[in-house]
């Protein structure tokens, strides 16, 4: 007989690695950053998975932990190389550290990964990249490109007004 505790069976490991995501995507979105922590590193002892090594990242930036939420990604990414969220996600954390350059390559393997959602996400994070760098028509390609992802994304809506006022397209 199995009790509560007792680690599943291969068979049911995927159910309850998913189990585990799922509550610590739930505790993460109410705020609760230790637990979902927490839970997310159950979920990658009973079966690792891109998603939960992303999210357990995603949790340590929001606690300031950028270097280990970069490590997070880099083990996110030798489970599933194609899974395009952790690129995206080192692209934004070094964007956070001031490390610009460093960032570009990681967002431009976002947006050719085949599996990842959103994807408007990479050329935004480019996008602001390239405005703080004064590559304004570089800028103004990665806003056209998220808007063409995802016509209904405001903050792109947003900064591609900014990016033609600074160009001088607009009053």
């Amino acid at each position: 007989m199995t009790t509560p505790d007792a680690a599943p069976g291969p068979s049911r490991a995927p159910e309850e690695a998913a189990r585990c995501f799922q509550e610590g995507y739930a505790a993460h979105m109410s705020g609760r950053l230790d637990d979902a922590k927490e839970w997310y590193a159950r979920s990658i002892a009973v079966s690792p998975t891109a998603e939960a090594h992303t999210f357990l990242g995603w949790a340590l930036s929001a606690q300031g932990r950028l270097d280990d939420a970069i490590a997070q990604c880099h083990l996110a990414i030798s489970v599933d190389p194609e899974f395009g969220n952790p690129y995206n996600d080192i692209g934004a954390y070094l964007v956070e550290q001031g490390r610009l350059d460093e960032a570009v390559p990681w967002l431009e393997r976002a947006k050719r990964a085949s599996r990842y959602e959103p994807r408007h996400f990479p050329y935004f994070n480019l996008a602001r990249i390239y405005i703080a760098q004064q590559k304004l028509l570089d800028a103004m390609t990665e806003l056209r490109g998220a808007l063409t992802v995802e016509p209904g994304y405001g903050p792109a809506k947003e900064q591609l007004v900014r990016v033609h006022r600074l160009l001088g397209l607009l009053n």
